[in-house]
């Protein structure tokens, strides 16, 4: 069957707009609520969420309607998605679920569901979900409708996991950083690890007023960051997103590294100390460079669709320990069960005192390919195999790039998007060849 709301992250869309409304909300707390509980009565759930204002109406309404459906619920406030994936464990919870848009806009939100054992939730439990929807909402009898109780010492918890996951001996002092936390929520998270580890923290993004999350700061935007970190002379910067599970960093000389780059240094660390064999999983947006520097390690380089849940299973399904994607998604599998933004920073910097390096040396084993993507918006969510304009100016983009270069056209999983992505060796054709190619798009789906 095909899933009428959950998306490749979850049920996302603009607040006030269906189904990113209150009532619905209500009504997919029950629904979730109906399928947690059905083989154990009594479970609960956990509910976490980022700095968005309308957070606050959507933990009210998830949480009515999971109390209607019998299921306890344990509220942590503002919590990265990851730590609501490590806390659904530790808690022994049927379920974690997330109130993010993760690195969108205030004014969009959503819901994410993990299970037990702190991963998303397979396909098939999401269609009873949506299958639930689809009944009329019932109140199970009064004294077994659900409580409510708030976890007070979340962040705590989750700030010592963080460190858990980097080698004891290891700590950062003499490294001075600058930590962005995109006013979302990390913001009283992110600085704690870091500090805490004796490295000298600068903080930025970390004033969040409900309106300003992800708003010209964070992993989808570090120039502020870039700016900091030469202003401030600092070893590196760190950017976290909205809902803390992507990162991106910036090196001393003030250049970008992105998810890619970071996921090669830390394979390359894993494998010289002889953590990291077999394969590691990029995604069809991946730079080929990544590839070629994965191959040279020794290493299978394979490639799943783009979304962190198919990194994940692609991990799951070949045994692989490490994962991710070129916007931040970074997954260690041997650390944690999702993208951890500053689980994964950690591993960088662990290498980085390890190593005697800096990390704009780290990088310098991995040459990435110029890559140009643009968005092409649309009305609506449409089909490519519909637009015989669009194959054909396809066909003689990847002809003009022969073997040197990849072309990827892909529908966003959340939002009226066509993707289009063309690599190659020479920039300027590249972007030449993008633009060329986003426009035969629009032009074909044009009103």
């Amino acid at each position: 069957m095909k899933k009428e709301y959950f998306g490749t992250d979850g049920i996302r869309g603009k607040v006030g707009e269906y189904p990113i409304t209150p009532d619905f909300m209500l009504k997919l707390g029950w629904a979730a609520g109906c399928v947690f509980a059905r083989e154990k009565p009594g479970q609960r759930v956990l509910i976490g969420k980022d700095t968005r204002i309308s957070g606050y109406m959507f933990e009210s309404a998830l949480e009515a309607g999971f109390s209607a459906a019998g299921v306890d619920t344990q509220l942590l406030g503002p919590m990265p998605t990851p730590a609501v994936a490590y806390l659904t464990r530790t808690f022994r919870a049927q379920a974690g679920v997330v109130i993010s848009a993760s690195h969108n806009p205030y004014y969009d939100n959503g819901i994410k569901f993990f299970g037990p054992d702190g991963m998303k939730l397979p396909d098939e439990v999401e269609l009873e979900i949506e299958d639930h929807l689809r009944r009329p909402m019932t109140t199970v009898e009064c004294s077994r409708i659900g409580k409510a109780t708030r976890i007070r010492d979340a962040a705590g918890r989750y700030i010592e996991f963080c460190k858990s996951t980097i080698p004891l001996g290891i700590n950062f002092s003499g490294m001075r950083i600058v930590v962005d936390c995109a006013h979302g929520s990390t913001y009283h998270v992110a600085p704690d690890v870091f500090s805490e580890l004796r490295a000298t923290v600068s903080t930025i993004g970390a004033a969040p007023d409900g309106l300003n999350i992800n708003d010209r700061v964070g992993a989808t935007d570090p120039e502020n960051l870039r700016r900091t970190v030469l202003k401030e002379k600092a070893d590196l910067g760190i950017a976290l997103d909205g809902d803390g599970d992507r990162l991106m960093m910036v090196d001393h000389e003030g250049q970008v590294v992105d998810g890619d780059e970071l996921l090669f240094v830390i394979a390359n660390a894993r494998s010289a100390s002889g953590e990291l064999a077999g394969s590691v999983v990029g995604t069809l947006m991946s730079n080929l460079g990544l590839e070629q520097a994965i191959r040279r390690l020794g290493l299978e380089f394979r490639r799943a669709a783009v979304g962190d849940r198919y990194v994940m299973e692609m991990m799951l399904e070949h045994g692989s320990i490490l994962g991710g994607e070129s916007s931040g998604h970074i997954i260690c599998r041997d650390r944690t069960t999702t993208g951890d933004g500053i689980v994964s920073a950690l591993q960088i910097l662990a290498e980085i005192v390890r190593s005697g390096k800096t990390l704009h040396e780290l990088k310098q084993g991995m040459r990435k390919y110029p890559q140009r993507l643009v968005n092409v918006r649309l009305e609506e969510r449409v089909s490519l195999d519909s637009a015989p304009l669009v194959q054909k100016v396809k066909a003689e983009v990847e002809s003009e790039l022969g073997d040197s270069g990849r072309v990827l056209l892909r529908p966003s999983g959340t939002e009226p998007l066509i993707r289009v992505m063309v690599e190659g060796a020479d920039e300027g054709k590249v972007h030449e060849l993008a633009d060329r190619l986003a426009g035969a798009v629009a032009r074909a789906f044009s009103a």
